[in-house]
């Protein structure tokens, strides 16, 4: 029984953790979303944060308490929450800060902003400046803060220091990328509303607005130093960031602070009640949905943007708007790359260089104006900028390459194709020129018209290179092919009219032909001088117009028309002269017997 309970309880771990899914039941409690890792200089996301927040489908609001370590930013955020420190963030009152990373409360105060129904989520910062942490963490956990937030609470214990503005650089830079282009449009995410909380225990002298206004005033800098430069340029553009920032004073609750946690309201001090009370409702006046390219997030999607965030940021040794420009910019340089590739696919290869140099320009400006509509940063987004040129050139050397190879490769078909032609042209069966001339303009047509590209010109030297010679050779034989063939030919018109069609005048003619080609050639010592002969020239013409033209060509069909003309004989020879006589308009041979049989 002992083994087998024990098998239970081993199958239910197993399947417990195969599933992969920690079940939570209770979500009225905080979650780390965010945890430092061992060295303590990088962050890594937690799961159960991630959980209760991607179960929420309306659109997400946060708002995040930063500050010094032990300046009682979880006792603040229980106050904004109305819950006791025993329910809500984890109070420390030791030496050690208390929360670790970034903490989120479960369960999001629902609110209505402009008719839309948003859940807004508090986050718990792990102080600056504790004890065995370096200062890129810090830094890391601010900028990961002033990125998610809605509402950026600076939780400051009595006065502004140097050091409290210089912690802000990372936020105005952000400002600066993100959030300083024309207002209502190209927005890449919406700057959080920064609200400088001051806590101390005097409520005299100057105001808080004051303090704040005083504390971004420029310092002298006579001597030149440059860390009073960068201060005094974070005070400048926090100046001009002024209508994106709200001061606040409060007093401390109570004199005893460590008993903090076991005070009711009626307990705390009066006025800091009441301007607790004040702080909720200007929270509340200025929070807004977390929106990223005009469209706020639903939990799914602002997971994914903490993701997107948190990698960026953990890239390089220190964090730097320029990581996250290039991060947030990475899918616009992909949409844009795409853009550019569709188009020039579109062009249709190979191509002249004129059509492709356009169409790159084209395409380029294009796909330059969409990454200028829709990039993130202003600064660092021309590293960006640079990056999708680099890659855009590199692309278009690429369509430069195949458009070389592809007109490389239909030019050499073509002239392939026409060598082929003029090969076959060569040893036509009744010689032509007439047909030659014809295959020579079609091929030299097909080839301008057809072959395009950068491989055109070279081709073009070829293909007129190879088509002079086959003319060349074409001429140098035709002469001397017609010749034969008109003496093979008169040879057969002798045999044809004497023995088989009995024609006198057929075969006189073929023997004249025949006498002719023969004596000429031997009285003026070579058939070369019959060609300059009046006489040749009106053979040639009338052999051409029999052998070649638009209507008929005869080197194709002389197979068929032989073999027609063959039949045709062979059937007179045997039937049609017994059924209708020898009756010719050419005078025929007279056979004796044939005559004496008639007597």
């Amino acid at each position: 029984m002992k083994g087998f309970s024990g098998f239970a309880v081993w199958s239910l771990f197993l399947s417990f953790f195969a599933t992969g899914v920690f079940s939570i039941d209770n979500f009225r409690k905080a979650f780390p979303i965010v945890e430092p890792d061992s060295g303590h200089t990088k962050l890594r996301l937690s799961d159960e944060g991630l959980k209760a927040i991607e179960r929420i489908t309306t659109p997400i609001a946060a708002v995040s308490v930063i500050g010094p370590y032990r300046s009682g930013k979880s006792f603040l955020l229980n106050q904004l929450l109305s819950l006791s420190c025993y329910e809500g963030f984890g109070v420390g009152h030791m030496r050690d800060t208390q929360t670790k990373g970034i903490w989120v409360w479960g369960d999001p105060v629902m609110v209505d902003i402009d008719g839309v129904k948003t859940s807004v989520f508090y986050l718990d910062t792990e102080g600056f400046e504790s004890i065995g942490k370096s200062n890129v963490y810090d830094d890391r956990i601010f900028a990961l803060a002033t990125i998610m937030s809605s509402v950026l609470i600076y939780n400051l214990p009595e006065t502004i220091r140097e050091a409290d503005i210089s912690r802000l650089s990372f936020a105005v830079e952000l400002a600066e990328e993100f959030y300083g282009r024309v207002k209502g449009q190209d927005v890449a995410f919406e700057p959080a509303k920064l609200l400088w909380l001051i806590q101390r225990d005097f409520l005299q002298g100057k105001s808080v607005q004051e303090l704040v206004s005083e504390a971004l005033q420029q310092v002298p800098n006579d001597n030149g130093d440059p860390n009073i430069d960068q201060v005094n340029k974070i005070r400048e553009s926090l100046a001009v960031m002024g209508d994106n920032s709200t001061a606040f004073s409060l007093p401390q609750p109570h004199l005893q602070r460590t008993k903090l946690c076991d005070l009711s309201d009626k307990e705390l001090e009066p006025a800091y009640v009441e301007k607790r009370d004040k702080l909720k409702s200007i929270v509340s006046s200025i929070i807004h949905p977390k929106i990223v390219h005009a469209k706020s997030l639903n939990g799914k999607e602002f997971v994914s943007f903490l993701m997107q965030i948190l990698d960026a940021l953990n890239k390089g040794e220190i964090p730097s708007t320029g990581s996250l420009v290039e991060a947030f910019n990475k899918r616009i340089l992909e949409r844009c790359l795409k853009l550019y590739n569709v188009r020039m696919g579109n062009l249709g290869l190979p191509t002249s260089e004129e059509s492709l140099q356009q169409a790159h320009d084209g395409s380029k400006e294009a796909a330059l104006l969409a990454f200028d509509e829709q990039h993130f940063g202003r600064q660092h987004a021309k590293k960006s900028t640079d990056q999708l040129i680099e890659e855009i050139e590199g692309l278009y050397k690429n369509f430069v390459l195949a458009n070389e190879y592809q007109s490389s490769k239909l030019c050499e078909a073509l002239y392939t194709r026409c060598e082929d032609k003029m090969d076959k042209l060569q040893v036509l069966r009744l010689p032509s020129m007439a047909k030659f001339n014809a295959g020579f303009l079609q091929c030299n047509r097909s080839f301008e018209n057809e072959c395009r590209g950068p491989a055109k010109g070279n081709y073009e030297a070829r293909m007129m290179k190879m088509l002079g010679k086959s003319k060349s050779l074409f001429i140098k034989e035709y002469n001397q092919r017609l010749f034969n063939w008109l003496v093979a030919f008169s040879l057969v018109m002798v045999v044809v009219g004497r023995f088989i069609l009995k024609f006198f005048l057929i075969e006189i003619g073929a023997w004249v032909l025949f006498i002719f080609l023969e004596t000429y050639t031997r009285m003026f010592w070579s058939s070369e001088s019959l060609y300059y002969n009046p006489v040749w020239h009106t053979i040639v013409s009338t052999w051409e117009t029999v052998v070649y033209s638009p209507v008929l060509d005869l080197d194709r069909w002389a197979i068929h028309l032989a073999v027609v003309a063959a039949i045709l004989m062979l059937y007179w020879r045997c039937y049609g002269r017994k059924k209708h006589g020898s009756r010719w308009l050419l005078p025929l041979y007279n056979n004796r017997k044939e005559e004496r049989r008639s007597e």
